[in-house]
């Protein structure tokens, strides 16, 4: 029975800006990077659910730190890049792999999405328009690129982008307001970045989550999935950031390292 029911999503804030997730049917919850163990805890108890699997984006601590302390009470698959060393993860994945979850009657496929870590892995629940990509790609901008190269990550960035406009995006932060800040520098005349500043400062005002957005919102607003839009181009190229002569990974690093050191 509980596997007919409708499947939900739960935000559960953490740390100073972290969203951990939890896909729940109103009995049974998957846990996406918990790195806080005690707020998973208190929101399965608070909703009444049941702990059956954990996903796993990669291995940095405000994502991870939680796993330990949630398996001494659940014994429950932990899923996770095949790449990663984090001996929690008892069901390493693969780009493509399948990951099911037969008490919500839930799949999801994982991607290798490499740049801010090589061992980044998004999930995707197809059938329902869910995507987690972790730290790859936020609301308004992207993961800086710690271990992997500009290249894979704007390739990690161009493959998230080609999945429908309806896709919801739960990434791992709520980085959007500083994110749109920076956006609006590299792209002053993009009257949607407006619109969406003016949205997203009203929920924060309210203390609401600017996520999820929609993957057609971050093609219109997000300039690191822009890195081929000529109005973008346009202004890098007139703020002197950019060659005549450039490529999208010439406007991706040009974005990138901008957004490294922008105040």
């Amino acid at each position: 029975m509980s596997q007919s029911r409708a499947l939900g999503v739960l935000t559960v804030p953490a740390f100073k800006d972290n969203y951990l997730w939890l896909i729940h049917n109103g009995c049974y919850a998957v846990a996406v990077d918990p790195g806080d163990a005690d707020e998973i805890q208190a929101a399965l108890t608070q909703h009444h659910l049941q702990l059956v699997a954990i996903l796993l984006t990669h291995h940095h601590k405000d994502h991870s730190g939680g796993i330990a302390q949630l398996l001494n009470t659940y014994q429950v698959p932990v899923f996770g890049p095949k790449s990663c060393s984090l001996d929690c993860i008892t069901h390493p994945v693969g780009h493509h792999d399948t990951v099911d979850v037969p008490e919500m009657g839930l799949q999801l496929m994982a991607l290798h999405v490499p740049g801010h870590t090589l061992d980044h892995t998004a999930y995707i629940a197809t059938s329902h328009g869910w995507l987690f990509c972790g730290d790859t790609l936020f609301a308004a901008g992207c993961g800086r690129v710690f271990e992997g190269t500009y290249e894979q990550m704007l390739a990690s960035l161009d493959l998230l982008a080609s999945m429908p406009d309806e896709t919801l995006v739960f990434c791992a932060h709520e980085y959007t307001l500083s994110n749109l800040r920076f956006a609006l520098a590299a792209d002053p005349e993009n009257r949607k970045l407006h619109a969406r500043l003016r949205v997203d400062t009203d929920k924060r005002a309210h203390v609401r989550p600017t996520v999820p957005s929609t993957l057609g919102l971050e093609k219109q607003t997000n300039p690191f999935l822009r890195c081929r839009a000529p109005d973008l181009i346009g202004q890098l190229q007139a703020q002197g950031r950019l060659g005549q002569d450039c490529s999208p990974l010439d406007v991706f690093a040009a974005l990138r390292e901008w957004k490294n050191v922008f105040k």
